[in-house]
């Protein structure tokens, strides 16, 4: 996977920045609360992983598109 690097990175800096943000984000906090409240302990964490998961995938795909464009002009 040619961009792996930045799916690790953005991963971690949303992760990150899920940790640290005072406020709910979508779309971790909302799979959370369709988890339930059995996991009402890992919320937070769960949560963020899956923001970082999200936003991670979603810079990569926009990377790879670009990429991929790039690619066939040259």
């Amino acid at each position: 996977m040619r961009g792996a690097p930045i799916l690790i990175i953005f991963f971690l800096m949303f992760t990150t920045a899920s940790l640290l943000a005072p406020f709910p984000m979508f779309p971790g906090n909302f799979l959370c609360f369709k988890i339930g409240p059995a996991i009402s302990e890992y919320t937070l964490y769960l949560s963020a992983a899956f923001n970082g998961l999200f936003y991670g995938a979603l810079v990569w795909a926009v990377f790879a598109g670009i990429s991929r464009k790039l690619e066939q002009e040259g």
